[in-house]
């Protein structure tokens, strides 16, 4: 079974002058549960403006992947952690409680094109931590590079999840396969360009839920 959601389908938000675009929200026909995908809780897509930021926050429990794909993110916690997360770049998040985060765009000219992938952790309350590695566009063209897994498979990050997540850049005409195992699912999100998954073509912005297939 293929699940879409389509990019028009997502709620677009303007927040103190930077675009967001979330991909779970509250039920609103789209057939997709408010709370995620399997262990997948959000996946939202920022646009923001030079020296715009997001104000400090809290999350409870999550485990946050950032990937930035235009310009540059500079980051900082409760817990004194600082630095800058650049184009090609992701960035693990361990957040227990009580742990408040901030990022802003460091440049003073050029927009950043950022995304972040919540996951559930296995277990509540762990120990904070960041991890954070460039995987280069040469490691994700043409096929699945893991960037992050629960046991830092060929150099991914750490996972507190029994997940895997992958990034691909593929060329004109190239293609990819992914068995999913029984009682598996998966969750493809389309950041630039356009794929055909199954019969279903899916442009940039797209998702699409699998499971049973």
């Amino acid at each position: 079974m293929v699940a879409l959601r389509r990019a028009k389908e997502r709620h677009h938000d303007r927040r103190r002058k930077r675009e967001v675009w979330l991909t779970f929200l509250p039920h609103d026909g789209a057939g997709l549960p408010a709370d995620g995908f399997g262990s997948l809780e959000n996946l939202n897509e920022d646009r923001l403006p030079p020296g715009a930021g997001v104000p400090r926050h809290a999350h409870d429990d999550a485990e946050i992947i950032t990937y930035v794909r235009e310009g540059a993110l500079a980051f900082e916690d409760s817990m004194g952690r600082s630095g800058v997360i650049h184009a090609g770049e992701f960035q693990r998040m361990t957040a227990g409680r009580g742990i408040r985060h901030s990022e802003t765009n460091v440049s003073r000219t050029d927009w950043a094109h950022v995304f972040q992938i919540s996951l559930r952790p296995s277990e509540a309350e762990l120990e904070p931590g960041r991890e954070q590695k460039r995987f280069s566009a040469a490691e994700r063209r043409g096929g699945l590079c893991v960037v992050a897994s629960p046991d830092a498979r060929r150099g991914s990050l750490r996972l507190h999840q029994d997940a895997l997540m992958y990034s691909a850049m593929l060329d004109p005409g190239q293609h990819v396969v992914h068995e999913l195992s029984r009682g598996r699912c998966a969750w493809l999100h389309l950041v630039h360009g356009e794929v055909t998954l199954g019969d279903v073509v899916l442009p940039t912005g797209d998702g699409a839920g699998v499971t049973a297939e």
